[in-house]
């Protein structure tokens, strides 16, 4: 399974403590059994509300391959590590998958449209030939 994750270190960090954590949790991707496909470090950023009194934070964003209980192990390294003040990690589906349920939706869609249009179509024609009678 793919995964990305993003987390917001806390802003008082310097690039070298990032960087160091940052280490640590591609390390224990790697210990349970995953692999780390990117690592960007996006810098620091404002945050939309306070968070643990830091109105800033320091964001990192991974992708990531591996089982469900690589993601566990990973959770509870960022709810014990203090320098963490928000994290999210979240399932990818493939390219794929999302464009043929796109389809299967368009079609579906497509389908219920056609049936009530030839149903329109069909009175339309009876009410003209009812309206026009030979005594008019």
């Amino acid at each position: 399974m793919n995964y990305e994750s993003t987390f917001i270190c806390s802003p008082e960090l310097s690039s070298e403590k990032i960087e160091e954590l940052t280490s640590k949790v591609t390390k224990l991707v790697e210990t349970s059994k995953g692999t780390v496909k990117t690592v960007q470090q996006l810098g620091k950023k404002r945050l939309a509300y306070p968070i643990s009194k830091f109105r800033e934070g320091n964001y990192v964003y991974m992708e990531l391959a591996g089982e469900g209980s690589m993601v566990g192990a990973l959770e509870n390294f960022f709810k014990l590590n203090d320098s963490v003040i928000r994290f999210l990690t979240v399932k990818v589906e493939e390219k794929k998958k999302v464009a043929a349920k796109a389809e299967q939706a368009k079609q579906e869609q497509a389908k219920s449209e056609v049936k009530p249009a030839a149903q329109e179509s069909a009175t339309e024609v009876k009410n003209e030939s009812d309206s026009q009678s030979p005594l008019a």
